[in-house]
């Protein structure tokens, strides 16, 4: 049945999950944070992990960010089919709840508009938008701020298809450990494989937003998750990148069928923060 949906809705929604993503991690990046202050084996490693959970701490009592770095605005919208928006510009309204949100939580602004003039456009739009029709007549938004520090450790590889699963494996391993401390670790490692070029980014980035206690439902894509996971974590790299056994908090794998010559493979790295919120409306 078709449902109307007017997009100060989205505005709405859009400003307040900024907002909220910014200032409060999610329940599973907490307990895994939580569970790496237990488990870290190198004293420095669990002096930097209880840094860091006294932080989300004083963030979530005190409604501040996190990090000083409150990212650029990434937002995936689901969109049923029998969806109608009324009242304007769909992403028009997006931006806007983005705006506001980065102005009345009074987050860090830090978009320009011109990636080579460097201008800053003042109030951190326009968002990266990334839209999917669905079934149905619902509206699934997911805000992921994404900081540039641990951005820009990302790797997009172009394999052989006679690389197979062992140089997937080491492409992935090669990205983190050519990270080290930039990507303020313990990291998540949201990983895409296949598809074409942008496609398999996408799939990365999408990965960071799937909580970190849910595997793959493809049976050797969960095992080589954990796998990865294991030999990350034994690189020494450590939280902070001051070593110890916590390099990394989860590896999540997306993947997508491909051309017969190709095997694509992006590794999208998030910071220990991994911002993210999903709200169904």
């Amino acid at each position: 049945m078709l449902r109307t949906i007017h997009i100060d809705q989205i505005t709405q929604n859009i400003k307040e999950m900024c907002i909220e993503a910014n200032y409060y991690l999610s329940e599973d990046m907490n307990q895994a944070v939580r569970n790496a202050s237990e488990t870290e084996k190198s004293p420095l490693g669990r002096q930097i992990l209880e840094q860091l959970e006294e932080n989300l701490e004083i963030a979530d009592q005190e409604r501040i960010p996190i990090c000083q770095d409150t990212g650029m605005a990434v937002i995936f919208l689901k969109i049923g089919q029998d969806i109608h928006f009324e009242g304007g510009s769909l992403e028009a309204a997006i931006n806007e709840g983005v705006r506001q949100g980065y102005q009345d939580g009074y987050l860090r602004k830090s978009v320009v508009k011109d990636p080579l003039i460097r201008e800053n456009t003042k109030d951190n739009t326009p968002a990266v938008i990334h839209y999917e029709i669905a079934e149905g007549n619902q509206v699934e938004i997911t805000v992921a701020p994404k900081g540039f520090g641990s951005e820009n450790m990302s790797r997009v590889f172009m394999l052989k298809p006679s690389d197979g699963i062992e140089g997937v494996k080491q492409a992935v391993l090669t990205a983190v450990q050519e990270a080290g401390p930039n990507a303020c670790p313990p990291m998540v490692v949201g990983v895409g494989i296949g598809g074409s070029f942008e496609k398999c980014a996408l799939m990365a980035k999408k990965a960071l937003t799937r909580s970190i206690n849910e595997h793959s439902s493809i049976a050797y894509v969960r095992e080589m998750e954990e796998e990865l996971l294991l030999t990350i974590n034994q690189t020494g790299i450590g939280p902070g990148g001051l070593g110890g056994s916590t390099t990394a908090l989860a590896v999540n794998i997306n993947t997508y069928p491909t051309h017969i010559a190709g095997l694509p493979v992006a590794v999208n790295i998030c910071c220990h923060v991994n911002r993210h919120v999903v709200r169904v409306i």
